[in-house]
């Protein structure tokens, strides 16, 4: 049967210079099996697919797998779904507020001027990183430890471990062996810079350390975790992805109750339709 299919790139107003998501919409029916299938066909981070939701306060549901498994909660797909959601002719209950229903429970977005923007979600994982495991963080990352300012839990659904350097040219210059720990690299760029911090991620995969290019996700627990322990307050912009030819942007604001958005541009790139 045919279905909706968009190709999104999130976090970058250049056809493929973010991070893509393949979206499959109108995709009730489709068991886990066949979705779990085609994600693995398409070899992208992340493919969704938007179902009707089971609860009246949300105004889509989303399936959220990579090319091995199914996630909660995933940040540039959650950009990328609504976005196609969207433009396909997605109509929310409220007309600035779009609200998602996924395995993580309900997350709002809102949109702003050529943006959208997720709530970033409560962190599962929080508080100082034990000794022996950021040994071995430092080991894989193929730094030293007098290398890292800081490092934290920043779990938000993927296990992130945040890692400060002590700016943003350590950051880019890391050079990574494999990994079996989620890692995400924080350095602050000079004041008066375009964007505030450089952000960088990796992740196991085949025996290696592979490198996501724009992290939605990440960049919401590494807000909550700057912004709590003052280095840094919203808003700012991220910049991510340098490393790997990407010109990825992500806003970071606040709300005065606390709340973290993430946000970036979105632009499609293929639309179509898929046999699944």
């Amino acid at each position: 049967m045919p279905r909706p299919f968009h190709q999104v790139d999130v976090f970058t107003t250049e056809p493929h210079r973010g991070n893509p998501v393949a979206v499959v919409l109108e995709a009730d029916g489709v068991d886990s099996e066949a979705m779990q299938r085609f994600a693995h066909w398409t070899n992208l981070s992340e493919t969704t697919f938007v179902v009707a939701p089971s609860t009246p306060a949300a105004d889509y549901a989303v399936r959220i797998f990579t090319p091995t498994e199914e996630i909660p909660f995933v940040g540039h797909p959650t950009l990328g779904t609504c976005h196609a959601w969207l433009e396909v002719g997605g109509q929310p209950r409220d007309s600035d507020r779009i609200v998602q229903e996924c395995t993580a429970g309900l997350i709002p977005l809102r949109r702003s001027h050529d943006r959208l923007a997720f709530a970033a979600p409560p962190l599962l994982r929080a508080g100082a990183v034990s000794p022996d495991v950021l040994q071995r963080v430092v080991a894989q990352l193929g730094i030293s430890r007098t290398d890292v300012v800081d490092a934290a839990w920043a779990d938000n659904g993927p296990g992130w471990v945040a890692v400060l350097l002590a700016d943003a040219e350590a950051v880019l210059a890391v050079r990574p062996g494999s990994v079996d720990l989620d890692i995400g690299l924080v350095g602050f760029h000079p004041p008066g810079s375009e964007t505030a911090i450089e952000v960088r991620a990796f992740f196991p995969k085949d025996g290696t350390a592979a490198e996501d290019p724009v992290t939605g996700s990440l960049n919401a627990s590494v807000a909550m975790w700057l912004s709590e322990t003052g280095r840094l307050s919203p808003p700012y912009v991220a910049s991510q992805g340098a490393c790997l030819g990407r010109v990825g942007r992500v806003y970071i604001d606040a709300d005065p109750d606390g709340t973290i958005w993430v946000g970036g541009c979105t632009v499609t790139c293929i639309s179509g339709a898929v046999e699944i």
